[in-house]
């Protein structure tokens, strides 16, 4: 038996509307640019490779997401529990985190800084990330 096809931008904003948990799905690779998650329970959800442009997750449950290599350019994490969480190689440049819980999360601290992360925490202050030679 093949794996289950992936949900599509619809489906997913379809839930969200509905209310439903999205804890747990794997929704690797999908184009969620703009979608609202705010207050949506993505806890263990497998957001990898995603482009999560301009998607808003204020006061989302993150715990222990993978958003691992997907773009959230000016994406918003105000309130947001990403404790655990895997932001690894994410592009975060014009996010904000304003008073999200940041505890355990795995953040590109190779292009961007502790200090500036934990500002963006306290004062809602936009994330603006280093560029490097090898970006493209």
């Amino acid at each position: 038996m093949g794996s289950p096809r992936p949900l599509t931008k619809k489906q997913v904003i379809d839930l969200i509307q509905r209310g439903d948990s999205l804890a747990g799905l794997d929704l690797r690779g999908n184009d969620l640019s703009g979608v609202c998650f705010d207050g949506a329970d993505l806890a263990e959800c497998k957001l990898a490779e995603c482009n999560l442009t301009r998607a808003t997750f204020r006061n989302a449950n993150l715990q222990a997401a993978s958003m691992w290599h997907s773009d959230c350019t000016d994406a918003v994490f105000d309130g947001a529990n990403l404790e655990e969480a895997d932001l690894d190689f994410t592009n975060l440049d014009g996010c904000t985190f304003k008073g999200a819980k940041i505890r355990k999360a795995i953040f590109p601290f190779n292009r961007i800084t502790l200090e500036a992360l934990t500002t963006a925490v306290k004062t809602g202050k936009r994330i603006r990330m280093e560029r490097r030679a090898n970006d493209d």
